[in-house]
């Protein structure tokens, strides 16, 4: 099984359009993340209000630890302390959660501004690739196998004229020699129908 074509021109535009389709898929990419990065600097008020919650509780809870051990009211004075703590974790848990939105978000952000220029190019470019992979892979086997060549002749014959041109035609024209079975006509003609789909003899 050939990847590319033999023949220099249609070897280059393969290989070209290769090289276009993978410029474009990395593009892509590249784009997507640096997309990915601009979306997740939305999440520093979240980390900050994070930090932000984490010392408010710590600082609290050891205000209301300290307010405890003072007699008689230790117990009033831990409550509000415990409270305004709590408030500190809740202000903590938003920021958690405003951080894990915006990741969530630019993930998807960043798969979608991936996969879809992906499959754009994927559909424009593989279907040509493959089907002349399978196309080169048929007509390989079919010169190999028992009265290929001639059948070779015969496509080269029915598909487009300008094939045609560089081969000397006989008396009577190619299609008659190919009829009679004329052996450098059949050959000329294989040869022909092997340049078109880019192989060599």
């Amino acid at each position: 099984m050939r990847l590319y074509a033999q023949t220099p021109a249609r070897q280059s535009r393969q290989v070209l359009a290769d090289l276009i389709a993978l410029a474009l898929i990395a593009a892509a990419v590249k784009f997507a993340l640096a997309v990915h990065d601009a979306i997740m600097l939305l999440a520093e008020p979240g980390r900050k209000a994070q930090s932000a919650g984490d010392n408010l509780a710590t600082g609290l809870s050891d205000a209301g630890d300290a307010a405890s051990k003072v007699p008689l009211v230790g117990d009033s004075l831990k409550k509000p302390l415990q409270s305004a703590a709590d408030a500190g974790t809740g202000l903590s848990d938003a920021g958690q959660s405003l951080q894990h939105t915006v990741g969530h978000v630019a993930t998807l952000t960043a798969l979608a501004l991936i996969a879809l220029p992906v499959a754009f190019v994927l559909v424009l470019w593989l279907p040509l690739r493959l089907r002349w992979i399978r196309r080169s892979a048929t007509t390989r086997r079919l010169l190999d196998a028992p009265g290929g060549a001639d059948l070779l002749a015969l496509r080269a014959l029915t598909g487009p004229q300008r094939n045609l041109s560089a081969i000397s035609a006989p008396p009577g024209g190619l299609a008659d020699a190919w009829r009679r079975g004329d052996q450098q006509v059949i050959a000329d003609l294989s040869k022909a129908a092997l340049r078109q789909v880019g192989l060599r003899p």
